[in-house]
């Protein structure tokens, strides 16, 4: 078995695979996940009981024989790999310099980019080909671009949507929180379907116009989708042509692969 675990700014999502499934997609093999808060103050030992327990209520232990991560929270990666080898015997995967990924980075400082980033881009190739756009719903909206010879080539990275109603809110004494869904249509009829329509359709039309002048300087290409809002935003962004929930822990699973022969027994 192999866990996978995504540390992102908000939300960590979790993985189980079954080591020895086909990787023709995304779900193969995937046999639970889950999706929790990120908690940058939550110890090792406190990580050790959260994901514990996840595993043991799907009938498994946490002690795995293997484990793949990618964060971009240093304190949250700090805890998990002290969980790690405190509580299994595991050599974790690190994506991170100085690990296999199989995919050039033409980055003008290759150290910058976002390990969910590499993730997200190996995924996409193994699955998509290139050239690909994937679109990472999260705390930002990050637009990886991968060429037609698999080299991540760079991208762009936008507020995400939670964040920024978080600051509309913030900055708005009149405007409340509210329900993150599609409205009954583009002119909202009230206060709180205009907020739903500037957000769902607002931010689909951001997709669209960077995914247009991605394809300026690609030319055709696949664009796929992921993140906890990819549901949302996707249907109606005209741009979006496949949905991968589980993209990052794909690649997470795919980078294990190219290193699992130098880990130590």
């Amino acid at each position: 078995m192999l866990l996978t675990i995504d540390v992102g700014n908000t939300q960590t999502v979790i993985g189980l695979y079954d080591d020895a499934g086909d990787r023709s997609t995304a779900e193969a093999g995937l046999m639970e996940h889950w999706r929790i808060a990120t908690d940058d103050a939550r110890t090792a030992d406190e990580h050790a009981v959260v994901i514990g327990n996840l595993l043991r209520s799907a009938g498994y232990d946490l002690d795995v024989p293997g484990v793949s991560v990618c964060s971009g929270v240093p304190r949250v990666l700090a805890s998990l790999r002290e969980m790690i080898d405190r509580y299994t015997d595991a050599v974790p995967v690190v994506i991170e310099p100085g690990v296999r990924t199989g995919m050039p980075i033409l980055y003008d400082n290759p150290k910058e980019v976002g390990a969910d980033r590499i993730a997200n881009a190996v995924g996409a190739y193994a699955l998509y080909g290139g050239p690909s756009v994937v679109v990472d719903f999260g705390t930002g909206n990050n637009f990886d671009v991968i060429s037609a010879d698999g080299e991540f080539v760079g991208g762009a990275i936008a507020p995400g949507i939670e964040i920024s109603l978080d600051a509309l809110f913030g900055r708005a004494a009149a405007l409340r929180a509210i329900e993150l869904v599609e409205p009954r249509s583009v002119i909202g009829k009230s206060t709180v379907e205009s907020l739903q329509s500037g957000a769902v359709y607002g931010f689909a039309a951001q997709i669209d116009g960077m995914i247009e002048r991605f394809r300026g300087e690609l030319g055709d290409c696949t664009v796929i989708a992921t993140g906890g809002l990819a549901s949302l935003i996707s249907p109606v962004a005209m741009s979006v042509q496949h949905v991968e929930p589980f993209l990052t822990l794909h690649g997470l699973r795919l980078v294990y692969d190219l290193n699992r022969e130098d880990l130590p027994t």
